[in-house]
């Protein structure tokens, strides 16, 4: 019996990875989050399947679960939404089934930041603009954000920030981050992204909260910032120009 940890992706049904979906089609019982996980991937479960919303479940009562399943000698589908290293509370689980001596297996998922970006077309990532990825958050009832990783502290560096489950205090993110970005700064806000209601509102850190006024986006988003969100004029990578030599491409005519 083993309790294999799934990332369900973003939202979309079909963004599962076909590892995902193979366990889910072979798992007797599945446990899925389901204020965050589409109905239409519980379709991949075999016929009869004892499937759980955990939703409005403790700690307590899943791993109760974990433990009947082990009784009946039943392999578990532990669905996610997104992928399960960050914001999960896969940690947890994983801490009572060592416990218990349950066996486990983690199956990554695709993560809501690289859904918000594929619908605004941008890579995060552009050269001499920004060459790093901050996924980040603010402290909530949940739990409070250590003392060092402040949003301002992020800001200061200049990379490209994934603000998550912060959508309530938007405007404490932009009065944090302008100091260091400038008012001008690119903001971009994906709601639901990959889902049927995906909604996007562009602006800069100057314009974003009136924008986001009207939108009634209570959860659910993600803010993205940084300068890479709206330069064009970024310097072209080596990557592919024809004078860069690597080792999948031969040197040109006369090189040394």
């Amino acid at each position: 019996m083993t309790v294999h940890f799934i990332g369900a992706g973003p939202g979309a049904p079909d963004l599962i990875t076909l590892r995902g979906r193979d366990l889910l089609a072979r798992c007797p019982v599945c446990l899925f989050a389901g204020s965050l996980v589409p109905r239409e991937l519980l379709e991949h479960c075999p016929p009869g399947a004892r499937v759980v919303d955990t939703a409005p479940m403790t700690l307590e009562t899943i791993v109760a679960e974990f433990a009947r399943a082990k009784a009946a000698g039943e392999d578990v589908a532990r669905l996610h939404s997104g992928d399960l290293s960050v914001w999960s509370a896969m940690g947890e689980q994983i801490r009572e089934l060592e416990r218990l001596r349950i066996p486990y297996t983690v199956t990554p998922g695709v993560p809501s930041f690289a859904a918000a970006a594929a619908a605004l077309g941008r890579e995060l990532t552009l050269p001499e603009v920004a060459q790093s990825l901050v996924l980040t958050r603010t402290s909530g009832r949940a739990s409070a954000m250590p003392e060092g990783e402040r949003l301002s502290a992020f800001a200061a560096t200049g990379a490209t920030l994934a603000v998550h489950l912060s959508i309530h205090v938007l405007g404490r993110v932009v009065e944090e981050v302008t100091p260091h970005y400038g008012a001008d700064c690119p903001v971009a806000i994906v709601y639901r992204a990959s889902w049927q209601d995906e909604r996007i509102l562009r602006g800069t850190l100057a314009t974003i909260l009136a924008e986001a006024a009207s939108a009634n986006l209570e959860r659910t988003a993600i803010i993205l910032i940084g300068p890479a969100l709206g330069r064009d004029d970024f310097r072209t990578s080596a990557l592919y120009d024809a004078e860069y030599h690597r080792r999948f491409r031969g040197q040109s005519e006369g090189a040394q």
